[in-house]
């Protein structure tokens, strides 16, 4: 007789607070579906004060691993087994994979961006402007860095989070990148090939404006905004109208949350299916 057991799904989940109904969830559950992978992906709410303790509990279940919302992205660090590379750099996980019994910190936030990159052209060699320094800029940054970037300005309001940034990229992973202050209306250098939104400029907003000079926009150049909701922000829309090739911020959510589940079960999901649902459950 067959055991109870032997057709439990295997789990892979979210730790987040404060986001019930997240989008991800219909998302990653749709390429298991699609390619018949016996998982389920489950949401649950962690306050920060009990994450440890959910921690231990996801090692008590056999969890195959799980994505991290904010607060915890960098509090779990100390709870893991060790770290992979671009998590290392960047200085936060959104993204654990058993691994050989052990639990590694990743982050597929910055290398969902590259996939999305990389179906428009290689960054290695090219000029890239960067604005933000924070969490998702930072992700951005460090997977440019280690793709070859030729050159990459950081444009940013705050010198204390700029040079903490340049400190990872210029002294540790000897990246040719420079700070610049944001005030007032951006100017883009000649040479940009690259334009990037890595801040939170327009998100659930479709009119917020980044502060841009958008005469400074060329045709041809590529513009991308991390920005997911709204898919279409205003600098998207403004970028477009100049002629340039966009990629906006659901695409690198997609990709992300690809390699989450190829990380999970070693299958490379389809992403036009995670794609489609994604948009499904964001009513886009």
């Amino acid at each position: 007789m067959t055991p109870p057991f032997s057709f439990c799904p295997d789990l892979v989940g979210c730790l987040s607070q404060g986001a019930a109904g997240n989008p991800t969830v219909a998302m990653v559950e749709a390429a298991l579906a699609h390619h018949g992978i016996n998982a389920r992906y489950i949401n649950m709410e962690v306050p920060p004060e009990q994450l440890a303790d959910a921690v231990t509990g996801l090692r008590a279940c056999g969890y195959l691993g799980w994505n991290l919302s904010m607060p915890h992205k960098v509090a779990v660090i100390p709870l893991l087994d060790g770290l992979g590379e671009s998590a290392a750099a960047i200085g936060a996980v959104n993204c654990v994979v058993r691994r050989d019994g052990r639990f590694i910190g990743e982050n597929t936030d910055g290398k969902g961006f590259l996939r999305s990159l990389n179906d428009l052209t290689d960054p290695k060699g090219q000029t890239v402007v960067l604005f933000g320094a924070g969490g998702a800029a930072r992700a951005v940054a460090v997977e440019l860095a280690l793709a070859g970037v030729g050159r990459l300005l950081v444009v940013n309001r705050s010198p204390e989070r700029g040079q903490s940034l340049l400190e990872t990229l210029v002294g540790t992973l000897k990246a040719p990148a420079e700070w610049h202050a944001w005030d007032g209306d951006f100017r883009l250098p000649a040479e940009t090939d690259i334009v990037i939104n890595g801040t939170s400029i327009g998100l659930y907003d479709a009119e917020a404006r980044l502060p841009l000079d958008l005469s400074t926009l060329k045709p041809g150049q590529i513009v991308a905004d991390v920005v997911f909701s709204p898919p279409v922000t205003r600098l998207l829309r403004d970028a477009a109208d100049r002629g340039c090739r966009t990629i906006d911020g659901l695409s690198m959510l997609v990709n992300q949350g690809v390699l989450g589940v190829q990380y999970w079960t070693g299958v490379l999901p389809e992403a036009a299916v995670m794609h489609k649902a994604l948009a499904a459950a964001m009513g886009v």
